[in-house]
């Protein structure tokens, strides 16, 4: 069986606040587009 080490690295604030922002304000978008439609659809 062979070892193997598992090297880990920490993550940079930025990098997540940059990530999450990238998923998030499409996200978010949608949501409130999505919604939008739907009240003058049945508003």
């Amino acid at each position: 069986m062979e070892n193997t080490t598992q090297t880990t690295r920490k993550t940079s604030a930025a990098s997540l606040f940059v990530f999450w922002a990238y998923v998030l304000i499409p996200l978010t978008w949608g949501v409130v587009n999505t919604l939008t439609q739907a009240m003058k659809l049945f508003g």
